[in-house]
C-alpha cells in the first residue's frame, strides 16, 4: 500500500467500521508505529507486549522481510506482476514501491476485504496508474482468481509473485478450506514461472515454543481472536509443488538480510518465518 494517504484521525472512522473489534490490518499498523488504529487494536499490541516486550522487532522483522522478498522478485526474479493477499495498511515500503523501484512498469493489485484497509486502498487508485485494489476475501482463491480487478490487469499467461505474507496465521481453518487447500487453489492457478513468497508465526518446537504458545495465546484471547503459530511442517506443506529459493524456510530476519547480523535474536525474532518458492 501507498505511504501518501490522507490518513485518519485516530478514534475517527467511518460509519462502516467497526472500531470496538480489534482488526488484523490495524494491530499491525498500531504495532508498526503508525496511526490508523484505535483502542480494541492497541489492547492486542499492549497484550502482546506484556508477553513479548519485543513484538515490535518481531513485526518489522517481517515487514522487512516482505520488502527483501519483493526487491528479489521484481530483479533477480524479473517479475513484473505481483498479486498481493491481505495487504493491510500502508506503512512505509510498500510492496508496489518496492517493486516499483526496481521496476516502474510492474504491476500490483492488492487484495484485502478490511473495512479500513478498502478504504485506504480505493485512495491509492488515484495516484498510481500501476497499482490496483481488489476488495475481496483472501481465503476464498477463486472469489479472488475471478475478480474483474485481478482478471483485468494481471496476465496469468506469464509468471505472477503471489504474496500470502502475514495472512494464513489469522485463519483458522474452521471455513471449509484448510490452509494447504487455499494454497493449492491458487498455486494451481498460477502459470510456470511464477513465484509464492509466505511469511507465518512460528512455533520452533524448542525452547521458544514457550513464548511462541504464550503469544498465540494472546492473539486468541484478545479482542483480536486469530493468530496460530504453527510447526515447519505445517507451514512448508503450503508451497506444494513448489522449488523452494535458497535458505528455504528460515527466521524472516535470517532471509537474506541486507548486512551482518551484530546482535543476538530476541526470542520473538526467532516466532516468524519466511519462504520463497517457485512453480516449476
Amino acid at each position: 500500500m501507498t505511504a501518501a494517504h490522507s490518513s485518519s484521525r485516530p478514534g475517527s472512522a467511518p460509519a462502516y467500521i467497526d472500531t470496538s473489534k480489534a482488526s488484523i490490518a490495524r494491530v499491525y499498523d498500531t504495532a508498526l508505529g503508525g496511526k490508523d488504529n484505535y483502542p480494541a487494536d492497541r489492547e492486542v499490541v499492549e497484550r502482546l507486549r506484556q508477553v513479548a516486550p519485543e513484538i515490535g522487532q518481531f513485526t518489522m522483522d517481517h515487514r522487512a522481510f516482505l520488502v527483501r522478498a519483493v526487491r528479489f522478485l521484481a530483479g533477480e526474479a524479473g517479475i513484473d506482476q505481483f498479486l498481493d493477499c491481505g495487504s493491510g495498511l500502508p506503512t512505509a515500503e510498500n510492496t508496489h514501491q518496492a517493486a516499483q523501484r526496481l521496476n516502474p512498469e510492474a504491476r500490483v493489485v492488492y487484495v484485502d476485504n478490511d473495512p479500513t484497509v478498502v478504504a485506504h486502498g480505493r485512495a491509492l487508485l488515484e495516484e498510481n496508474d500501476q497499482t490496483f485494489f481488489a476488495p475481496a476475501d483472501l481465503t476464498e482463491p477463486r472469489q479472488v482468481l475471478d475478480d474483474p480487478v485481478v482478471t483485468r490487469n494481471l496476465d496469468f499467461t506469464r509468471p505472477i509473485a503471489l504474496l500470502q505474507l502475514g495472512t494464513l496465521h489469522h485463519y483458522d481453518e474452521s471455513g471449509p478450506l484448510s490452509c494447504v487447500e487455499i494454497m493449492q487453489q491458487y498455486i494451481d492457478a498460477l502459470p510456470s514461472g511464477s513465484y509464492v513468497a509466505l511469511s507465518h508465526f512460528f512455533d520452533p518446537q524448542n525452547e521458544d515454543s514457550e513464548l511462541a504458545r504464550r503469544m498465540e495465546n494472546v492473539f486468541l484471547h484478545s479482542p483480536l481472536g486469530s493468530g496460530t503459530f504453527r510447526t515447519e511442517e505445517q507451514i512448508l506443506a503450503m508451497m506444494p509443488g513448489l522449488d523452494l529459493v535458497d535458505p528455504g524456510l528460515t527466521l524472516c530476519v535470517q532471509w537474506w538480510p541486507d548486512g551482518p547480523q551484530l546482535r543476538p535474536l530476541v526470542a520473538a525474532q526467532r516466532c516468524i518465518v519466511g519462504v520463497v518458492g517457485r512453480k516449476p
